[in-house]
């Protein structure tokens, strides 16, 4: 399907500083870096990183802020055939400790701020040298500073390791929402293919400029802010943290950000936002593209509304497919759909029987493509369950119409079987979120003595509304029918949410059973 021109992302970098070595390759707040400079501190790290000992298939781990250094290291280790191990920030120490022995990783490349949480980890991992991104103050033969090793080290110029295409490139860990997270294994094929499929269908350009707030640890945000951009030798803005929102503003004017990428909750607070008037004047984003969880009805119209320069794109993928399968077409959207399969991805609707069903009919999701993940690190029986004949189970619902645009109806594992009638949590949840006074909802089903499991809410209220349990159920009655309404609604604070907004149904079902 696609003719793949690099065998690895450092060999698109070496490309890049060859041909265009001035061009500017990053911003990083008033700073612009070249691609030359970039192959040269990418080349030192790598250098260093052969000094300590790691090889071809060594696990470095990335436990850091969105950051400059995020992508020395990840290029510098793949530069030696190493294999970049990217972690959630968000998480805890026992959370990073459980990654980094699962990965059996030798190096751990981290951001200061977060040295609560890796105090210990010496003692209950298999790590033998930390490399510190910002001010830590307990240097020694174990913890290195990372500053200190651009500075201080010759350019590599000599590449030690040949890259083959389908080399492991990352293990990206999945949000666990289920037991223990999985480690999803990325070769370089999976990634290239990924970012061909999305080049085909949105024409990407190398005038294009990209910006990236969104955690880069994020198979969203790695593929298509961090890696995507380097690929077409773009410019990309790095912002370090998502807060405060109005810096991310502020730079996509004076960048001339080209391509905006985010998650639901940053454009449902977009769409109601208060921008300066010269925002919506001078800004020249083309794409905004949504991505990590579901894009609310609601939110997607708003936005429409207030947004008439630039088209907002919803897409649909998982870590398992590197990530993206879909994505609504820039002529043509169709609200609730996250559009067609991307070039090079196959996409199949089927009941329990893996039989694949006719058009409008509800089945699973599957997906087939160079873009499917090797498999799950360590875990062949998973693998097995999750990719049979090529095709990766998705485990979500959904239909496909007669033009092929994919339209999701919730998770396998959130249907709600009530009195053998199933009930879609999302359904419920885009017409909670159509209501004024609701910021977000989440709907789960409960064990139910006589229906088998109902339905049950979880409301954020925007600040300042005031509305009370009765009248939301009041206010369901007049759209869905009778069965469809939750037992029971608690007005929360605030959903609990991973790193990219997706709520966390199984906090949510932990919480009821205490």
């Amino acid at each position: 399907m696609f003719e793949y021109r690099y065998s690895s992302f450092y060999e698109v970098l070496h490309h890049h500083a060859q041909k265009h070595p001035k061009a500017v390759a990053y911003f990083v707040n008033d700073h612009k870096i070249s691609f030359e400079k970039m192959l040269h501190k990418v080349d030192a790290f790598a250098r260093f990183l052969e000094f300590i000992g790691v090889k071809p298939g060594d696990k470095v781990a990335l436990y850091l802020a969105n950051s400059l250094e995020f992508i020395i290291a990840l290029l510098g280790a793949q530069k030696l055939g190493g294999v970049v191990v990217p972690i959630n920030n968000f998480l805890k120490e026992e959370e990073v400790v459980y990654i980094l022995n699962d990965a059996e990783a030798k190096i751990l490349v981290a951001s200061a701020e977060f040295s609560k949480e890796l105090q210990n980890i010496f003692f209950c991992t298999q790590v033998e040298k930390i490399i510190w991104e910002g001010e830590y103050n307990g240097l020694d033969e174990k913890n290195i500073a990372f500053s200190e090793i651009i500075a201080n080290l010759e350019s590599h110029e000599k590449v030690a390791h040949t890259t083959d295409i389908d080399n492991l490139a990352f293990i990206i860990y999945t949000s666990g929402t289920t037991g223990k997270p999985k480690g999803a294994m990325l070769s370089y094929r999976n990634i290239f293919s990924n970012i061909l499929g999305i080049e085909k269908l949105l024409q990407i350009t190398p005038k294009e400029r990209f910006i990236v707030y969104l955690p880069m640890f994020h198979s969203f945000s790695l593929t298509v802010t961090v890696l995507m951009p380097l690929y077409f030798g773009s410019p990309l803005v790095i912002i370090r943290s998502i807060r405060p929102f109005s810096n991310i503003i502020k730079q996509v004017l004076f960048k001339r950000v080209t391509i905006f990428t985010g998650v639901p909750d940053v454009y449902n607070a977009l769409s109601k936002a208060k921008l300066p008037w010269y925002f919506h004047f001078f800004n020249k984003v083309k794409f905004y593209v949504s991505g990590a969880a579901a894009l609310p009805e609601e939110t997607l119209l708003r936005f429409k509304k207030r947004f008439k320069k630039g088209v907002l794109l919803e897409g649909y993928g998982l870590s398992e497919c590197s990530p993206v399968v879909a994505v609504n077409l820039p002529h043509k959207q169709k609200p609730k759909s996250v559009g067609p399969a991307i070039p090079g991805v196959s996409v199949k609707i089927v009941d329990e029987d893996m039989v694949e069903l006719p058009r409008g009919e509800i089945g699973e999701i599957i997906v087939k493509g160079d873009n499917v993940m090797q498999g799950y690190w360590k875990r062949p029986e998973a693998t097995a369950e999750t990719i049979v004949n090529g095709w990766l189970k998705t485990g979500d619902l959904g239909y496909m119409d007669e033009e092929g645009f994919i339209y999701i109806v919730d998770r396998k594992k959130d249907l709600i079987i009530s009195k053998g009638i199933n009930i879609y949590p999302r359904e419920i949840e885009e017409v909670l979120m159509k209501n004024p006074h609701i910021k977000a909802a989440a709907v789960i089903g409960v064990q139910d003595e006589k229906s088998g499991e109902v339905p049950v809410a979880y409301i954020e209220l925007e600040d300042q509304a005031s509305i009370g349990v009765n009248e939301i159920k009041q206010y369901l009655r007049e759209h869905l029918a009778n069965f469809k309404i939750p037992k029971a609604i608690y007005i929360i604070d605030e959903l609990p949410k991973n790193a990219t907004g997706k709520v966390l149904k199984r906090v949510l079902k932990e919480r009821l059973k205490k």
